[in-house]
């Protein structure tokens, strides 16, 4: 008999992210293993924060994606930055999955998994789980609202000590807590020692990396072979402290065959546009995001990405899902990302070089390294799919949860 789950993220393919990928591969996954998965879910918005073309004008919407049956329901976007519009968006989508959810998706399910951030759709999450009489089960992505604190994306007190209580509750009232990285789980484990808590990480799904892939991503940008081509792709935000890639290319503006490519949208874009353009840094490249299929044809003609973060302690324990695809893919990284993360891809799995985060010198050194010792590229390559192969495999993931939920039960 099938454990049913129903799976609940504001956040969901079509829309590209790190959330949807790893949410839509876990879902996957639990299919093939005894799980007949659900998904509720917003109309896709992100990151553009409007609701996409095929979508417009929908309150609700049903489609089976690739085996998935998802539910959608309506959500508040707004362009405008602040916390008003914030708040709103994720309230909006809090009630409409709630009241949905209720009336519309079966009665019952074994579990609940709620995808956090945003912090308050664990509100649906918990009430959904005694509606339907289902084991809640919150998966935390990012500790919120401590991360939003120390990035002071939110700054008022009230809102803050609110959230806070609000997150010790829900840490509580969860049967079982997942999360995203070791020091996620590692950080609710000291303060609620008695919780069962799971490290439920992202990873790949090697199948769809099998096939040859082909791309022209060079030729249709006028790349020339010789150019060594360094990506970055996804959000454009506050946390990545992207200012670190165009300060090391005006240190490097003499190495013309060296290209930066940066992949993305998001608050910073703009000052990023306009750090450009006012050191006149050709060899930087914007490109619009693209989907995930398209992604790979992009990574498989660069040379190596770049995965950084802000120099705060918070991120010692983040995991840049980033990372996955371009080890499957044979692609070495240069990390700025401390912690974890440094200690996984860089001491352990051998996968590139590291920076520290914000440094541009640092940057600048270890760009420098890697273009001057190319015969190490093939071999840090595969270092890092043997690191996938053997730790972030989806396989593996979602079979290691099915036996943790199975002696949870």
């Amino acid at each position: 008999m099938s454990n049913k789950l129903l799976i609940l993220s504001q956040y969901f393919p079509p829309e590209i992210g790190a959330p949807q990928n790893r949410l839509f591969g876990l879902a996957k996954e639990l299919q093939k293993n005894n799980f007949k998965v659900t998904v509720l879910t917003a109309l896709p918005n992100y990151p553009k924060m409007e609701i996409q073309e095929n979508y417009k004008g929908l309150k609700t919407h049903f489609e089976c994606i690739e085996g998935i049956n998802t539910h959608r329901t309506s959500i508040y976007v707004s362009q405008k930055k602040g916390i008003v519009p914030r708040l709103r968006n994720y309230f909006s989508f809090v009630w409409s999955s709630y009241f949905y959810g209720k009336k519309s998706l079966d009665k019952n399910y074994d579990y609940i998994l709620c995808e956090s951030p945003p912090l308050f759709l664990g509100i649906t999450g918990y009430l959904l789980s005694r509606n339907k009489k289902a084991k809640f089960i919150f998966n935390i992505s990012d500790l919120w609202p401590e991360s939003a604190e120390k990035l002071e994306i939110v700054t008022n007190k009230l809102l803050l000590k609110s959230a806070t209580i609000l997150e010790e509750w829900l840490y509580k009232k969860s049967h079982l807590i997942t999360g995203q990285t070791q020091g996620i789980t590692e950080n609710i484990q000291n303060r609620f020692p008695n919780k069962k808590i799971h490290w439920l990480p992202n990873g790949v799904d090697l199948d769809q990396f099998e096939k040859p892939i082909e791309s022209s991503f060079r030729e249709e940008n006028n790349f020339q072979k010789e150019d060594i081509l360094l990506f970055y792709g996804g959000i454009l935000g506050h946390a990545q402290g992207l200012e670190v890639i165009l300060k090391a290319a005006n240190n490097l503006k003499e190495k013309t065959h060296v290209k930066f490519i940066i992949m993305g949208t998001g608050p910073e874009k703009e000052k990023l546009l306009n750090l450009k353009a006012k050191n006149n840094l050709v060899q930087v490249y914007f490109f619009e995001p693209v989907n995930k299929e398209k992604i790979k044809e992009v990574l498989v003609e660069i040379d190596a990405s770049i995965i950084p973060l802000k120099n705060i302690p918070l991120f010692h324990g983040a995991i840049p899902s980033k990372i996955f695809e371009n080890l499957a893919l044979k692609k070495p990284i240069i990390l700025g990302v401390d912690g974890e993360a440094k200690k996984l891809f860089i001491e352990e799995g051998k996968c590139g070089y590291y920076f520290e985060p914000e440094n541009s010198i640092a940057l600048t050194n270890a760009i420098n390294k890697f273009i001057n010792y190319p015969e190490k590229w093939n071999q840090l390559g595969a270092n890092g799919l043997k690191l996938i192969e053997n730790r972030f495999n989806r396989k593996k993931i979602a079979q290691e949860f099915h036996q943790f939920l199975t002696q949870n039960a």
